[in-house]
C-alpha cells in the first residue's frame, strides 16, 4: 500500500513537472529565459509557489531545465525522425528539411528556442549559457558525423570539408529561422530550403539523390 501510495505521488509528480517545463519553454521563447520565474509560473498554472520551487529549487535551475526540455522536443521533432533514413545523404538533407519544418511550425510559441535563447546569452557567462552551448555543439556535429558518412559512402564529393559544410547549412538555418520571425516572412523559409538544397546538390556525387529544385 505504501509503495502504491508513492508511485503515486512520484508519477503525479512528474506530471506536473512537465506541465511546468511545457509552459516554461513557450514563456522563454517568447520572453526570453530571464522571462521566467517560479511565481510567475505559478501563476499561469494555478499551482502553489512551493509546488514549483520543489522542482527546481532556483531560478537558474528552472531556466536550465528548461533548455533540457526544449533540447528534448528539438531532438524529437528533427534529430530522431531523420535517424530512421538510412545513413548518406539523403539523411543529410532530411535532417535539413526537418529544421526547416520545425522553425516554420509554431513549435514553440515564440519561434525557434534556440534562437532566442543564443541571442539573450551568447555574451554571459555561466551554467545557462554553457548548457545552450553544449545542445548547440552537439547538433552540429551530429550534421557533420552525417556528412562525414555521406562522404564515406562515396555520395558526397572527396574534397568537401564535412565541418565547413556542417557550419554553412547550420548558418543557413539560423539565417532563414530569424528572417522568417523579424520580417514575418515566410517565404524566408522556402528560399533558404533552395539555397541548402543546392549546396548540398552541388557537393553531390549523384545530385538525383536529392529533390530537384522547385
Amino acid at each position: 500500500m505504501i509503495g502504491t501510495q508513492t508511485d503515486g505521488r512520484l508519477l503525479r509528480g512528474e506530471q506536473t513537472r512537465r506541465l511546468i517545463l511545457q509552459r516554461a519553454v513557450n514563456i522563454a521563447s517568447v520572453d526570453g529565459l530571464e522571462g521566467l520565474s517560479i511565481g510567475r509560473l505559478a501563476t499561469e498554472l494555478k499551482v502553489s509557489k512551493s509546488g514549483v520551487f520543489t522542482h527546481f529549487g532556483s531560478k537558474e535551475e528552472l531556466q536550465l531545465a528548461t533548455v533540457r526540455a526544449a533540447a528534448a522536443i528539438f531532438i524529437a521533432e528533427v534529430v530522431r525522425p531523420a535517424e530512421q533514413v538510412p545513413p548518406g545523404l539523403r539523411r543529410v538533407w532530411l535532417m535539413c528539411e526537418r529544421r526547416l519544418g520545425y522553425m516554420s511550425r509554431p513549435v514553440f510559441a515564440g519561434g525557434c528556442f534556440f534562437y532566442a535563447a543564443t541571442a539573450e546569452f551568447d555574451t554571459r557567462p555561466g551554467r545557462v549559457r554553457d548548457e545552450i552551448a553544449a545542445h548547440l555543439r552537439r547538433w552540429r556535429k551530429k550534421n557533420a558525423d552525417d556528412i562525414l558518412e555521406a562522404k564515406v559512402l562515396g555520395e558526397i564529393a572527396e574534397d568537401t570539408d564535412v565541418e565547413g559544410l556542417a557550419f554553412e547549412l547550420d548558418a543557413y538555418a539560423r539565417a532563414g529561422g530569424g528572417d522568417a520571425l523579424l520580417h514575418d516572412d515566410p517565404g524566408a523559409i522556402t528560399r533558404t530550403r533552395t539555397i541548402m538544397l543546392a549546396r548540398l546538390r552541388s557537393v553531390a556525387t549523384d545530385p538525383s539523390i536529392l529533390p530537384v529544385p522547385a
